[in-house]
């Protein structure tokens, strides 16, 4: 299994293969249906707010944060997945969590040399290799926030990279 140390690089992810496991390790971001399209929209509106995001090379996990921990919800719903193109033209180089994406999205990603990545639902495991979370926006969202955690050994799946899927047939 190869470590990776987040902020991502789009070098890194061009080596991924569909189907390596991978351990993340540092700053991922956790969003869902509820915060993800309005980054998409902060950041068409050159919303100066978004630069403290860090978008960069992040990681997006499609999850809620609450006291239980974190698991991944469907990637493949309507509004997590049509924020995918926006938020890997705006720097994000990994998208994590659960489902199969359209072709069209799987393109989408491989255009912005981003992936995606799925896990299982393994909260208790997530929470035991959390070591920090906070808010960085849309507090009023309560756990489906963007919340900024630091993880230790969060182990992943690529799924989909350079065009490639595991769920194409």
């Amino acid at each position: 299994m190869l470590t990776i140390n987040t902020p991502l690089k789009k070098e890194d992810v061009a080596k991924f293969r569909v189907g390596d496991q991978i351990t993340l390790v540092g700053r991922i971001l956790c969003g869902r249906d509820a915060v993800l399209p309005k980054i998409v929209k902060m950041l068409e509106a050159k919303d100066p707010k978004v630069k403290d995001m860090r978008l960069a090379g992040s990681v997006i996990f499609h999850t809620a944060v609450s006291p239980a921990g974190i698991g991944p919800t469907s990637s493949n719903k309507v509004e997590i997945e049509g924020s995918i193109p926006g938020l890997s033209a705006g720097g994000v180089l990994m998208h994590l969590g659960k489902g199969a994406l359209k072709p069209e999205t799987v393109e989408a990603m491989r255009v912005h040399g981003a992936c995606f990545a799925v896990t299982p639902p393994t909260t208790a495991l997530f929470a035991y290799r959390t070591t920090s979370q906070k808010v960085l926006a849309f507090p009023e969202e309560g756990m489906e926030a963007l919340y900024e955690v630091e993880v230790t050994g969060l182990p992943v799946i690529i799924a989909a990279v350079n065009g490639e899927t595991m769920f194409a047939k």
